[in-house]
């Protein structure tokens, strides 16, 4: 039997509102809010009794939880789905990182407020709404001209899609709202370029002591920003000479190891052994409302804002960011040492386990970049196989007597057989044809053609076709 009653305060005094109870089709006693006419309050009562009783007979389907949950308050879902990420959000149910929450917050609070989201009724047809709104970022629109790249765009439907996925998982949507919805191309606008050995040399001569020793264990590790932030002094094993990784912190959310040449273990060693990296930090990071913490017994110093400082030190050494063949920034450091470990002569297994890579076809692909010297070396070795042999860039420094390199092999014209690659005659016929063809002299030999190959391949000065 439904009834309606009022509560009272701590005052004693009653409550401006009614409240009523009634059994649903469970024989669950509720109770709920009406409101302040009892008549008014009654009337919902009888209404709900007479809906539990309807449902009870087969008459109506049951409510779902989704139904329950449409006058939610969003911000209340919202500090659930944060409290989940920070648990178990992430690869292999790890935690969200410090940063990626930080950043999930920031694009949620961004879409409650453009969306007007109250309750998660609103969410009801909001599909089109947040397609506008991406327009809007990306530029589309007459009224804002943001311009947000491909990537950033991805990020914003992410988040707002991610969290519609995981409020219709724990019954609070009773389906997707943004199903449907395309993805953005997140194809990088620009490209980043692997830094020379000589750029190498000036910027780590440009730049103050802790930074340049940032620079030297980001181009001899591969490792990312927040990933050299993270570590710690107990990370540095200089017996087997390298860092040990935490699945905590690093991007593929795995354990790891990664070997370093033996004479930065030996700076890294010196550099945390004077405690100058937790000095720096407290110096710099000393705000009270800083958003980056301070690590704990760090290695090295990261700065807050590493894309300035890496500014100036490139405007310092001389280094132009932008070039035809790409920018540089401090991520260009990781693209070096995927180049260098692949110019070192590492096959793809290793060099995709250096790199920490999930696929080899990121490793090649979006990381590894050619050497032009090493290009054009081969380039001028098929030249030798294919051309006729007085066209090749070797027969002409024969013909200039500036052949030193391949003179100094003890090749030449005397060291092999006879020519098996004959010049072919000119197109025609008759005696015009065999006029251009002159026989070479009996027992003359063909030189065979030398290029200097790099110490870095770990090979020989070997011939051609050797």
């Amino acid at each position: 039997m439904a009834y309606v009653f009022q509560t009272r305060g701590r005052d004693g005094k009653l409550h401006p509102k009614w409240r009523y109870r009634v059994i649903d089709y469970l024989g669950r006693r509720r109770t709920a809010t009406g409101t302040t006419s009892e008549s008014e309050t009654r009337r919902m009562a009888l209404q709900a009794e007479a809906r539990a009783a309807r449902i009870k007979a087969g008459l109506e389907a049951p409510p779902t939880g989704a139904r329950r949950h449409r006058q939610t308050p969003v911000a209340d879902v919202v500090k659930q789905y944060l409290a989940w990420g920070g648990v178990q959000g992430g690869k292999h149910g790890r935690p969200w990182s410090f940063h990626h929450a930080r950043k999930r917050k920031k694009l949620l609070d961004w879409w409650v407020d453009r969306l007007g989201l109250s309750v998660l009724a609103d969410l009801d047809a909001s599909l089109p709404r947040v397609e506008e709104a991406l327009r809007d970022l990306q530029g589309l629109s007459d009224d804002r001209a943001e311009g947000r790249s491909g990537k950033t765009l991805q990020n914003y439907r992410e988040t707002i899609r991610g969290f519609c996925r995981w409020a219709v998982q724990r019954g609070f949507l009773a389906a997707d709202p943004l199903a449907g919805m395309a993805s953005f191309n997140t194809t990088p606008q620009t490209t980043r370029r692997a830094l020379t050995a000589a750029e190498i040399g000036r910027l780590l001569a440009a730049a103050p002591r802790h930074r340049a020793l940032v620079y030297e264990a980001a181009l001899c590790s591969g490792l990312r920003r927040n990933e050299l932030r993270c570590l710690s002094v107990a990370d540095l094993d200089a017996e087997r000479g390298g860092l040990h990784l935490h699945a905590e912190w690093t991007k593929n959310r795995k354990v790891g190891f990664q070997p370093l040449p033996a004479a930065l273990v030996d700076k890294l060693k010196a550099f945390s052994e004077s405690g100058a990296a937790l000095k720096l930090y407290r110096d710099f990071y000393r705000r009270r409302n800083a958003k980056v913490p301070i690590p704990e017994a760090p290695l090295v110093y990261v700065p807050r804002n590493t894309a300035r400082e890496f500014d100036k030190d490139l405007a310092a050494a001389k280094i132009a960011k932008q070039t035809p063949a790409g920018k540089v920034d401090f991520h260009a450091c990781r693209v070096a040492y995927v180049s260098f470990v692949l110019q070192a002569g590492a096959g793809v297994k290793e060099a995709q386990s250096l790199a920490r890579h999930g696929t080899p076809t990121l490793t090649m692909n979006t990381y590894g970049r050619a050497d032009d010297t090493r290009l054009v070396q081969l380039a001028e070795a098929v030249g030798t196989a294919v051309l006729p042999p007085d066209s090749t860039a070797t027969a002409q420094l024969k013909a200039t007597g500036t052949d030193n390199a391949c003179a100094a092999t003890g090749y030449d014209e005397q060291a092999r057989g006879n020519d098996p690659h004959p010049r072919p005659l000119p197109r025609g016929r008759g005696e015009e044809a065999e006029a251009h063809h002159v026989p070479r002299a009996a027992g003359r030999k063909r030189a065979l053609p030398c290029y200097p190959i790099p110490p870095r391949w770990g090979l020989q000065q070997l011939p051609v076709g050797s």
